[in-house]
């Protein structure tokens, strides 16, 4: 294949019929579709769906058809984010994919560090796909903050708000890991080598304060009790986030590297690290329920929420467990088991993302702030729960955000040849 060499990169020259009708491609074209569908129902509830206006109060007042059409609009289901459930589907994946898209970029950098040779060999194609990774969940968060008013998220900053730390955080993250994926792919080895140490160094301290800042945008949720009073939300997501990665890095590792020689070494790596991984999870949810409110940990345990909690436990660690262990000693391992191991932890880890979201906002809010407009007082004993499903507006476009994050590293893979073994 012709290359083009520019600033010490190799570029492929791609013919445009063999970039664009690839298979990872046509998937990714069919994933953005119905993430299109699911955006054109977003924007027509939040612009065009029938509402009322101050016309029709000011001209119609005293209609009963009216009253109900407000009563409907502030405490029904006809709105696309109730009033009960400020948070959805759109956090969980949000968090799902920024979570697992770092934990890759974490690991790997992590891995580089302690000198793991065949994550080396294989650093570019795995923080390439990280990184996609975190574009598709960029993709949810931006559906869910409204994408046509974000400009206010610039024109108003809010130093105190969670969520608004998140635009200078990616705005240096996502610059600092292409640079990384530039350093590694490079011909400019000897320049490339003077620096990778500090860079490494950033690179784990910046994936800290990432984790840390998107626990603070939980933590400071004092309303939502399971929130509160999870022990120690930074080093929870970061477990919970590295089982997450592996089980991707494992599928990946499948389809891009099973055809090498090196595949046995890398799966075997990636197989114990994923033991070591479940365990530290396993132990982590255990003692969490020691501490979270036990009003909620009742409902997770013994009510509604139960199947999807014992689901998420047997996917993400009954059943990979098992089947890594099978042939922990060994070298070689069956290619069927990576593949039921690695599904059934993305499957798991990511139920158990809906279940902390979910979970959390079952919780009613009380009146701690004085507010006036939530169901409890402070102190008042809860007698029910609040149980939701999302809409399929907002599956659609979860399920585009995973055509996102295929299409961009496709494009790039195809470009810069990233899932190459490389030399380190």
């Amino acid at each position: 294949m012709k290359k083009i060499e520019f600033a010490g990169l190799e570029i492929n020259r791609v013919k445009i019929i063999d970039l664009l009708f690839n298979k990872a491609m046509l998937l990714a074209y069919l994933l953005l579709v119905i993430g299109v569908y699911g955006i054109y129902e977003v924007i027509f509830e939040r612009y065009f769906a029938h509402g009322v206006s101050l016309l029709d109060i000011s001209t119609h007042m005293g209609n009963s058809d009216l009253i109900h059409t407000i009563k409907e609009s502030v405490f029904g289901n006809s709105s696309e984010v109730k009033r009960e459930e400020p948070w959805n589907i759109y956090i969980a994946n949000y968090m799902y994919m920024i979570y697992s898209g770092s934990g890759i970029i974490f690991l790997v950098a992590l891995a580089e560090l302690f000198n793991v040779k065949i994550i080396k060999q294989t650093a570019a194609g795995f923080m390439t796909l990280g990184l996609c990774i975190v574009f598709g969940g960029l993709f949810t968060i931006a559906m869910d903050l409204n994408i046509l008013h974000m400009q206010w998220m610039f024109l108003t900053p809010n130093l105190g708000a969670g969520m608004w730390l998140m635009l200078p955080l990616y705005s240096i993250y996502i610059p600092f890991v292409i640079f990384e994926i530039y350093l590694l792919i490079t011909k400019n080895k000897e320049w490339a080598n003077k620096i990778a140490f500090g860079i490494l160094i950033l690179s784990i301290l910046i994936d800290i304060v990432e984790y840390y800042i998107q626990a603070k945008l939980f933590d400071m949720n004092s309303a939502r009790h399971l929130w509160t009073t999870y022990p120690n939300l930074t080093l929870y997501f970061i477990i919970s986030a590295f089982v997450a990665s592996c089980g991707i890095m494992l599928l990946y590792s499948f389809i891009q590297y099973k055809n090498i020689k090196e595949f046995s070494a890398l799966t075997t790596f990636l197989k114990k690290i994923t033991l070591v991984l479940i365990i530290l999870l396993a132990a982590y949810e255990a003692m969490a329920f020691l501490f979270i409110d036990k009003k909620w940990a009742n409902v997770v345990l013994f009510g509604d929420f139960k199947y999807a909690f014992y689901i998420y436990i047997i996917l993400t660690m009954v059943i990979p467990f098992g089947l890594l262990s099978l042939k922990l000693l060994k070298k070689e391992i069956s290619n069927i088991v990576v593949i039921l191991a690695s599904l059934s932890l993305i499957i798991g880890t990511y139920i158990g993302r809906l279940l902390f979201v979910f979970g959390g906002n079952a919780y009613p809010m009380s009146n701690r702030f004085g507010t006036g407009f939530e169901k409890y007082g402070e102190y008042d004993v809860i007698d029910n729960f609040i149980f939701f499903s999302p809409t399929l507006s907002e599956i659609c476009i979860v399920i585009g955000s995973v055509g996102v994050a295929i299409m961009v590293y496709t494009i790039i893979d195809s470009f810069l040849g990233v899932s190459k073994v490389r030399e380190h």
